[in-house]
């Protein structure tokens, strides 16, 4: 096997798994923005073709696709185990909404822009980019292409509150991208991928900051969260893994030159390399510790990571 291609360093390191998705000749991938896993180890991709969510199972064959009531808007995906269930919260860059769906595709509760007019006019639009949920259903939505901030609501999708705004100070957010709810510290803390600011911030569920953290970071995307790790996308073409006190673990497949070419993200296809990113969008990570990545490219590009 030593011709495997290997990503990772001493500490940590993965194989790479060669073709894993296995696309009908009849389908095919648009920006694939987002991607999650189930308690199967089914893995679902959400892109912005049509249908916008793809179904593999862990050995990369095709099991489904549906929402193509997404196409061109599909961006942050999240999947939430609940009491009696798991499901799909997606937002939607183009109808400015988030939707939650069971894992058939039903719309069981949908977002629209918040009744802020003190935030959001005709000019001023509500632009949501990913969405996170919290141990007693309360739903965090980062307005990230809109205003740049953090909106929570009920489990009903009733409001709340809101916090951010645009800016550099601490608490303010410049492209909010990504959010998720994270439990490593024995409490729920709210990160935020404040990918403007290449940083993330953390806050309280009410939207009170505690930290930010600034090393290692470039153009963090999202989260996701696994043990006591956190698994990032870097938009400026890498993935970040931190240990539970936000510490540099490893890089995997980091590319200081990819996101510095003319036309990037859509580079001509002989520049593409398997071992190496070139726009990580969406992460996630399997009960076996493989690690899927989406990247954000015009047709898309899905890869597996087995741990070695």
């Amino acid at each position: 096997m030593s011709n495997q291609i290997k990503l990772g360093n001493t500490e940590r390191s993965y194989n790479l798994v060669p073709g894993w998705a296995k696309l009908p000749a009849d389908l095919d991938f648009g920006y694939t923005h987002g991607i999650v896993v189930d308690q199967e180890d089914n893995v679902y991709v959400f892109h912005t073709g049509k249908p916008s969510i793809f179904k593999f199972n862990q050995d990369g064959q095709f099991l489904g696709a549906w929402g193509e009531e997404f196409e061109g808007g599909a961006h942050g995906f999240y999947l939430n185990k609940e009491q009696d269930g798991e499901y799909l919260y997606v937002t939607d860059t183009s109808r400015c909404n988030i939707v939650k769906m069971d894992l058939s595709g039903n719309h069981l509760l949908t977002l629209e822009t918040p009744d802020r007019a003190d935030i959001y006019n005709e000019e001023l639009k509500f632009v949501p980019t990913d969405v996170a949920v919290s141990a007693n259903g309360d739903i965090y939505v980062a307005d990230g292409y809109g205003q740049s901030w953090i909106h929570q609501y009920t489990a009903a999708g009733e409001y709340i509150r809101s916090w951010g705004g645009k800016g550099t100070e601490c608490g303010q957010l410049n492209c909010p991208h990504g959010i998720s709810i994270d439990t490593r510290q024995g409490e729920e803390e709210v990160y935020v991928a404040d990918r403007g600011n290449h940083r993330i911030q953390v806050f309280t569920l009410q939207g009170d900051f505690k930290r930010v953290i600034m090393d290692d970071l470039d153009m963090p995307c999202s989260f996701y969260f696994q043990g006591d790790e956190v698994y990032i996308p870097d938009l400026d073409s890498r993935i970040t893994i931190f240990d539970k006190n936000d510490r540099l673990i490893c890089h995997l497949g980091e590319d200081q030159q990819a996101y510095k070419q003319t036309g990037w993200p859509n580079l001509p296809k002989s520049y593409y390399r398997d071992n190496k990113f070139s726009s990580p969008h969406g992460i996630c990570v399997d009960s076996q510790g493989s690690v899927y990545v989406a990247e954000w490219i015009v047709d898309g590009r899905v890869t597996k990571l087995s741990r070695s």
